[in-house]
C-alpha cells in the first residue's frame, strides 16, 4: 500500500529524514516510536505531501506521488489524516463538519452525506452529539468528530499524527478505542504515537525512530520486549520510568 525508497527531507541545510526506505502492506497498522525531533510528524507527512520530500519516491496503492504529476488533492482523498489539533471549522456543527467534503469533492447530495455522516457519528459514539457545535465537545469529542471526518472521504490509509497528544488522560482511552476498532476492521494506519500500551496492542508493527532513521522495526513483542539496538533499548527504559 507504502512503499518508501531514500527518502530525504531538508529543511534549510537540516536533514530532518536521512534515506528512509520502508513499505506497508494493505491492513497493517503501524505504529511510529521515538523521541521528540526524531523525524516521526515529518515522515508521516511526507507520505501526503503536506511536507515535499527533499528527494527519494512515495509509491502509494501502486501510484508514485513524488514524480510531480500528480494531483495532490485526489491523493489526499485517498489518505485520512488526523492531527493533534482537531482542526474542525468552529462555525459548523458536528454533522456539517463531517458533510462538508462529501459534499464539495465527492459531489454527494445533502441527504446522501447526512446518512453518511450519522453512520459515522454511531461509529464514533457520538450519534447524540449531530448538532453540537466544536465549542461544545470535549477535546476526545472533538479528535472522534475528526476521525468520524477524515473517514468521510472513504479513505484507503489513515494517518494519525499524535492524536491523543493535546487530550486529558481521561479522554485518551475513548480516541484509542476508535482507532482500535479501525484497526480491527482492517484499516491501513500509520500512527505517531506516545501511548506504547496502544503499540503494543494495535500495531501489525512498530517503527523505532531516531535521528531521521528508522533505526529498528519488528512486531510490538519485538521491539518492546527484545529491542535489538542500544538507542531503542535506551528510549524505553526511559518511558518506563517516566511512569
Amino acid at each position: 500500500m507504502i512503499n518508501v525508497k531514500e527518502l530525504h527531507k531538508y529543511f534549510g541545510k537540516l536533514e530532518v529524514l536521512k534515506g528512509i526506505s520502508e513499505h506497508i502492506h494493505p491492513g497493517e497498522q503501524v505504529v511510529i516510536i521515538g523521541a521528540s525531533g526524531s523525524g516521526k510528524s515529518t515522515f508521516l507527512r511526507c507520505l501526503n505531501l503536506l511536507e515535499m520530500p527533499t528527494s527519494g519516491q512515495i509509491i502509494i496503492d501502486g501510484e508514485e506521488i513524488t514524480n510531480g504529476r500528480h494531483d495532490v488533492n485526489q491523493l489526499r482523498q485517498k489518505m485520512g489524516m488526523v492531527f493533534q489539533q482537531f482542526n474542525l471549522f468552529p462555525h459548523y456543527d458536528t454533522l456539517g463538519n463531517i458533510t462538508l467534503a462529501p459534499i464539495k469533492l465527492l459531489h454527494m447530495s445533502r441527504a446522501e452525506a447526512d446518512e453518511l455522516g450519522m453512520h459515522l457519528l454511531e461509529k464514533v459514539g457520538l450519534t447524540d452529539k449531530a448538532h453540537v457545535y466544536p465549542a461544545q465537545l470535549s477535546g476526545g469529542q472533538k479528535q472522534r468528530v475528526a476521525i468520524a471526518r477524515a473517514l468521510a472521504m472513504n479513505p484507503k490509509i489513515m494517518l494519525f499524527d499524535e492524536p491523543t497528544s493535546a487530550l486529558d488522560p481521561e479522554m485518551v482511552g475513548e480516541v484509542l478505542k476508535v482507532m482500535a476498532d479501525l484497526a480491527a476492521e482492517g484499516m491501513t494506519m500509520v500512527i505517531v504515537s506516545h501511548e506504547m500500551g496502544f503499540a503494543r496492542e494495535v500495531a501489525s508493527r512498530v517503527f523505532f525512530m531516531d535521528g531521521g532513521i528508522i533505526l529498528e522495526q519488528g512486531t510490538p513483542d519485538a521491539v518492546f520486549n527484545h529491542p535489538q539496538e542500544l538507542r531503542t533499548q535506551e528510549f524505553l527504559a526511559r518511558v518506563r520510568e517516566s511512569k
